[in-house]
């Protein structure tokens, strides 16, 4: 029960990593504010997490809309009068080479991740400064620091989540705030699940540990950083990645 009387926000929390997280902090004692694009997946993780013991509110939130986040944290603090934990996963792709990526797509991708990630962060930064205190993990992922083919879209913003968490970081240290990131390598969500199998079994072959993360592996990691554990850990990037790309 690391994480028992703490109240924790999670983005994109309706299936994959997201879910994980969630859950794994309901495990851990936390009270959860669940936001997704989707209410209906959104809810039956809110559902399980209830479960498990916390209590648990989900918000239907496109976090790209900064309306959307502000008007749902509004609502998170009347209903847990703070958060102590924000974790920021949402996130989604639309893959294309680079002669082949859009204006449009490349526009929406980063408006999710990068944007969307600032659009929390600013959010909540203002009631962490005032309490001195409070963790923030940002959700980036490998191809933020080595790129990926047909993933120009989504690499550009994974990056740009690892540049945000560093400057954050030296900003937020002096009101004892912490921000870190984490990256995780090919990792088994319904998405992943969609890949064609062959791409899969190049990565995987290229994994030093020879298979794919389970979501909860990502999800223990992350509650480490939520912890009380990781209290002189800030600006840091962590892989999660079986040793792909080392």
């Amino acid at each position: 029960m690391k994480l028992k009387g703490k109240v924790a926000l999670v983005t994109g929390a309706g299936q994959g990593i997201g879910k994980s997280i969630a859950l794994k902090f309901a495990t851990e004692g936390a009270d959860l504010a669940l936001f997704d694009i989707n209410r209906e997946t959104c809810t039956e993780t809110g559902e399980e997490s209830k479960g498990l013991g916390g209590r648990c509110t989900v918000y239907a939130v496109d976090v790209a809309k900064r309306e959307h986040v502000q008007g749902a944290c509004e609502q998170v603090m009347t209903v847990f009068g703070r958060v102590d934990i924000l974790v920021n996963n949402a996130g989604f792709d639309r893959g294309a080479t680079l002669l082949k990526v859009t204006e449009k797509d490349w526009e929406a991708v980063l408006d999710v991740h990068l944007k969307g990630t600032l659009n929390c962060i600013q959010a909540l930064a203002p009631m962490m400064i005032r309490r001195r205190c409070g963790k923030i993990i940002n959700i980036a992922s490998i191809y933020g620091k080595s790129g990926g083919i047909a993933a120009i879209s989504y690499s550009a913003a994974k990056g740009g989540i690892i540049g945000l968490t560093k400057s954050i970081a030296k900003e937020l240290g002096k009101s004892n705030i912490t921000v870190n990131a984490v990256l995780p390598g090919l990792t088994d969500t319904p998405t992943i699940r969609r890949m064609p199998e062959k791409y899969k079994k190049m990565i995987i072959d290229a994994t030093p540990l020879g298979r794919m993360a389970r979501p909860e592996e990502i999800a223990n990691v992350v509650a480490f950083l939520a912890s009380d554990e990781s209290s002189y850990i800030t600006g840091a990037i962590i892989e999660v990645t079986g040793g792909w790309m080392m």
